[in-house]
């Protein structure tokens, strides 16, 4: 099958850019210092690339993202970088065949997973975003109530997601130091030889980590790509021109098959004018029949609107396709 055979709308990767990040990222943070992110490709096949470059250890964003990667033989060592309270899910993962760790930010975390039987957990830390995570000067507790159950506390765990998409680098690294001084405030409590953050933003900013988070930089998005990091924009919604008027035409991908909570995606050489729920509007209108690729603003909800993604070689040849097989979990 070539480029030119898929039904569109639908999901294709440059193979080159691909190789390309998956290299860049692996000289840059080896081994053990890079933890990808799974929930921003929710895809096997892709981690089992990032494992054969030696990033053998992996976060999750939900239970079912740990239970597909250990299902895949990918359980190494699987971080779930949330925080679960239903005894149910929290059971699913103490029957895994897998190393699990757990975050927990509360008593009532640390309760839950000592009574589903998990070993491993680490303390996770508010610095600055607000989401989840304790107060740094409460992390100690939290380590102490885990140990007192029985439960190792590997170390902690914060993230800085207000400041990795800060277009200003300097502005970036000011407020990465500033929300890692936090974390270091909870580690000095909490011990362990484990201190995991980051993001593809900060991934050359962050040197207090010990291993960053990073998801994105395998794949790309507009919103990244304004950074001027090394990496290449390597996904794509392959789409087709499906109507063209007399300023301008529609392409058949919109809410339903990008996300645009970054903003409107990006068609080379066009102006994007608005996205609705099946249809794309640009100009200057292309004539019917055009495929062209359109690159989203935020790459992991776009991969979760597609059962599978196409990659390409540069003689536009399908060399594989993965599904993805994560995305209804």
């Amino acid at each position: 099958m070539r480029l030119s055979d898929i039904p569109t709308p639908a999901l294709v990767v440059d193979e080159d850019a691909l190789h390309h990040n998956l290299a860049v990222m692996a000289e840059a943070l080896p081994g053990r210092r890079m933890r990808p992110h799974v929930k921003a490709h929710k895809c096997t096949g892709l981690a089992r690339q990032q494992a054969a470059v030696g990033h053998t250890a992996f976060t999750c964003a939900t239970v079912g993202e740990m239970v597909g990667m250990a299902a895949a033989g990918l359980g190494h060592d699987l971080l779930l970088a949330n925080e679960v309270v239903h005894p149910g899910q929290l059971g699913r993962l103490a029957e895994l065949d897998a190393r699990v760790t757990v975050c927990v930010d509360s008593p009532e975390t640390v309760s839950a997973a000592a009574a589903a039987g998990l070993r491993e957990v680490l303390v996770e830390v508010s610095v600055g975003m607000p989401r989840c995570g304790c107060p740094p000067d409460q992390a100690g507790e939290i380590a102490g109530l885990a140990r007192d159950a029985g439960i190792e506390v590997r170390g902690v765990m914060g993230y800085e997601g207000h400041i990795v998409g800060l277009e200003d680098r300097d502005q970036r690294e000011l407020h990465c130091k500033g929300a890692m001084e936090l974390l270091a405030v909870a580690h000095d409590e909490v011990g362990g030889d484990v201190i995991s953050a980051g993001g593809t933003g900060t991934y050359d900013l962050n040197t207090y980590a010990t291993e960053i988070q990073a998801g994105s930089y395998v794949l790309m998005d507009s919103a990244y790509g304004k950074l001027g990091m090394p990496f290449r924009q390597a996904l794509f919604v392959l789409s087709t021109v499906i109507s063209s008027s007399a300023g301008w035409c529609v392409l058949d991908c919109g809410l339903k098959s990008l996300s645009v909570d970054h903003g409107n995606p990006e068609v080379p050489g066009t102006s994007v004018w608005f996205c609705s729920d099946e249809h794309t509007t640009v100009s200057p209108p292309l004539a019917v029949g055009t495929r062209v690729k359109v690159i989203p603003s935020h790459i992991d909800p776009t991969v979760a609107y597609h059962d599978s993604m196409h990659v390409i070689g540069s003689s536009e040849d399908v060399i594989e396709t993965w599904p993805v097989d994560l995305r209804s979990r």
